[in-house]
């Protein structure tokens, strides 16, 4: 099943730009629901291997697979993670679309790096025009505050 890239969300954002520190909020309850998900993973892989560890790059591999498909599945359908659902945060194209498996990938990738870079792309936000950090602009992305639910 693939995302409907022809029609934006059918609930627009009312900030066109999440702040720092709701994203650094959601950002911690994703690492939770991450850190779960890889004891999970590490408990089956070690059982597999007789209760030894387990290291080398095909383990590395599927670390990182586990991680980046729990990002690219809810970003691809839905724009949400738990945390971002959590703090009213969707991730969309420029445009208001769901963003693709692609732009998932990049939006992944350069994350890190701009984790990596001692937060600048994260910081970046405070400097940017549009208020976007550097691995929205490298991946056409951008995350939004969306409105509260009506009760």
């Amino acid at each position: 099943m693939q995302p409907n890239l022809s029609q934006p969300y059918p609930i627009q954002a009312i900030d066109p730009s999440a702040g720092i520190m709701r994203r650094l909020i959601a950002m911690v309850y994703d690492l939770l629901v991450v850190l779960g998900l890889l004891f999970f993973v590490l408990a089956i892989v070690t059982g597999i291997n007789g209760m030894e560890a387990v290291e080398g790059p095909a383990f590395q591999s599927l670390i990182f697979l586990v991680i980046f498909g729990f990002f690219a599945i809810f970003w691809t359908y839905g724009g949400q993670t738990a945390g971002m659902k959590a703090w009213r945060l969707r991730v969309e194209t420029l445009d208001g679309r769901p963003i693709t498996l692609q732009q998932s990938l990049v939006r992944f990738l350069a994350a890190i790096l701009s984790a990596a870079c001692l937060g600048l792309g994260y910081a970046w936000l405070f400097f940017d025009k549009d208020k976007v950090t550097w691995h929205e602009k490298i991946s056409g992305t951008r995350t939004v505050v969306l409105p509260k639910p009506e009760k």
